[in-house]
């Protein structure tokens, strides 16, 4: 570790136009997950049409520079990993690329092919020269460590927490200071992205009783991020419950609250007792966001840890709960898309889904209302649509929970899952999809 950092970090500190002008036409740059450098890629994308094939990276996109627009393509061509508010219409007019890494959701060839520049996002360095990655670490840190020319926008709204979310400033090559008003986002733990939220309605009440029924006292939760998973903390899965562990991707709303409240203490977890274990923090305040800020209780790793499969299952009890689009008659799911169109990506559900089931005690629990657009639709279906990109095997389900009842799958037979699925169907549904089960299993 160099003595002089004060030094070094001075003599690398650049405006955003001089890193900016570091970008050549044909390089690969890429942001890293999560919060992306909001002044340096606005420099970036300012340099529209004299700038060429630029292929750009964008993970979780979280702000418009622009290039998801139509026209853009010359300059920025577009590779992301989630279709999320801001770049939503630019993956549904088939404009850009995907990539979905394997059972570790950012385990990317795009990455290992090597960038030319790799943006993030840092703290200002401690007396010691450390930067903390923020409320989001993921696997950053590995990235800087492997990259070959790493620029880092520095923003002294960032928090600091236990854990790996630590890079020292000899590690990152050029610094830029972080102009933009927006600071720390709240609630930066979820990856939807600017998708509106909706106030949870009746049938999210009654969902959130059933997976509630399931959890017990010192079980483990991991929560995925999506519409109809993050509220079920405030609406009450775990009132009355007592030494809640936590490990999952982030905190999702109602969760820093309860590890005030001392509801989840993590007393009985197998794998790092009494820590809630994360990659990312999405506080619903700023008083939250500042409670996690330097708290032992709460530890930031590497996601190819969090979702290390070997991880997840060495926790006793762990219980998982994810949503689901649609689910059909075999007990195959997907929370990615409808046919071949893409809503949103697997993310960590495929690890903790099989971590779950392989946990002593585990339950792997999928959440999916009993219809869609406004109840003219089933989401529990004879067959998935053609090209439905499948998230979770038949050989993965377990239970399965709509507003109607849950739905126990897990080894059971063909008859037997679709007896159940057909069970906690919209009633108006049933008489249809019974009869296709009929036809498919003589049910």
């Amino acid at each position: 570790m160099m003595k002089d950092w004060q030094e070094w970090y001075k003599q690398r500190t650049i405006s955003a136009e001089k890193a900016a002008s570091m970008v050549k036409s044909g390089d690969r740059i890429g942001f890293t997950v999560g919060r992306e450098s909001h002044t340096i890629g606005l420099a970036i994308a300012a340099r529209l049409g004299e700038l060429q094939n630029v292929n750009v990276y964008v993970p979780t996109p979280g702000y418009d520079f622009g290039w998801y627009d139509p026209g853009w393509e010359d300059s920025f061509k577009i590779t992301c990993s989630f279709p999320l508010g801001i770049n939503e219409q630019m993956v549904k007019e088939k404009r850009c690329d995907i990539a979905f890494g394997s059972l570790f959701p950012f385990d990317l060839q795009y990455f290992k092919e090597g960038l030319d520049i790799l943006l993030t996002e840092i703290s200002t360095p401690d007396e010691k020269g450390f930067c903390s990655f923020g409320a989001s670490l993921w696997n950053k840190k590995r990235q800087v460590q492997e990259a070959r020319l790493v620029i880092a926008e520095v923003n002294d709204k960032l928090i600091r927490t236990y854990g790996e979310n630590y890079i020292h400033v000899s590690e990152i090559d050029y610094f830029v200071e972080h102009l933009s008003q927006m600071g720390q986002v709240m609630g930066s733990g979820s990856l939807l992205g600017k998708k509106e939220k909706k106030e949870p309605d009746k049938s999210m009440k009654q969902i959130a009783r059933y997976v509630g029924s399931i959890i017990k006292d010192g079980d483990c939760l991991q929560i995925g991020v999506g519409r109809y998973t993050e509220p079920l903390i405030q609406l009450g899965i775990i009132d009355g419950r007592k030494d809640i562990g936590y490990q999952s991707e982030a905190t999702v709303p109602g969760i820093i609250r309860r590890v005030r409240e001392g509801v989840i203490t993590g007393k009985y977890k197998t794998v790092k007792p009494g820590k809630v274990v994360i990659t990312s923090v999405g506080g619903d305040t700023r008083e939250e966001m500042q409670w996690v800020n330097m708290n032992p209780l709460f530890e930031l790793v590497d996601v190819d840890y969090l979702e290390d499969i070997r991880i997840i299952s060495a926790i006793d009890n762990m219980v998982t709960i994810n949503q689901t689009l649609s689910i059909d008659l075999f007990g195959q799911s997907s929370a990615e898309s409808l046919g071949p169109e893409l809503y949103s990506g697997a993310g960590g559900q495929v690890p903790f889904q099989i971590g779950a089931l392989l946990s002593k005690g585990g339950r792997a629990i999928t959440v999916v209302p009993s219809t869609a657009s406004g109840g003219t639709i089933s989401r529990i279906k004879p067959l998935l649509p053609e090209g439905t990109n499948v998230t979770i095997h038949k050989n993965l389900s377990d239970r399965v929970v709509t507003e109607y009842g849950i739905a126990e799958l897990r080894g059971r037979s063909q008859r037997q899952k679709a007896e159940a699925l057909i069970n906690v169907a919209h009633p108006k549904f049933r008489d249809e999809i019974r009869a296709a089960a009929k036809k498919l299993f003589g049910l």
